[in-house]
């Protein structure tokens, strides 16, 4: 019932009471969306690693357009591998089948990560090189590439070089912040 809620109010839905109401209203603006605007959505469902398997089951549902003749709405599930795992059990069998597309992201390399990490930089606003080659390695050391690691280690980190007033962040860093995030 709640995401069928944040479904209609994402969608500029008004939300209905029962479940079977929001399920109709959410079908019929997916509809009237493929039909009259040539616009097909697309649902987000992140942290699909956690949704209850009658959530999965729903989502599924939704996808069912004139018997799988029509792909009215399209249905992007990010989540930990665990999704993967969870979809290849029997009962979800149906939802695995309409999956078109299978992606998962593997860690960085050693190389990639330094890149990641001036990307990142450069999100934040900022171009000077503030992680010494010797904790780049040692942040790929600590994490193995795993994206959401190496985010936590490297802020950590940097909070390390800022309160020793360092103008990079070293290998010295590197170690406190593990002591902080491990």
């Amino acid at each position: 019932m709640d995401l069928y809620k944040s479904i209609a109010w994402e969608m500029g839905l008004g939300v209905e009471r029962s479940r079977a109401a929001l399920y109709r209203q959410i079908r019929n603006e997916v509809t009237r969306l493929s039909s009259e605007t040539r616009t097909r959505p697309v649902l987000i469902l992140d942290e699909a690693h956690a949704l209850r398997s009658e959530v999965l089951e729903e989502m599924r549902l939704l996808t069912n357009y004139a018997m799988d003749s029509q792909n009215r709405l399209c249905l992007l599930f990010c989540g930990q591998t665990e999704l993967r795992r969870r979809l290849t059990m029997a009962v979800h069998e149906p939802l695995a089948q309409r999956i078109v597309v299978r992606y998962q992201l593997g860690p960085l390399t050693g190389d990639e990560l330094g890149d990641y990490l001036r990307h990142l930089l450069r999100l934040a606003g900022t171009e000077l090189p503030l992680f010494e080659p010797a904790a780049v390695e040692a942040i790929y050391q600590a994490t193995q590439g795993v994206p959401r690691r190496v985010n936590a280690v490297a802020h950590h980190t940097l909070i390390a070089a800022a309160l020793a007033k360092a103008k990079a962040a070293s290998i010295d860093h590197v170690q406190a912040a593990l002591a902080e995030v491990t």
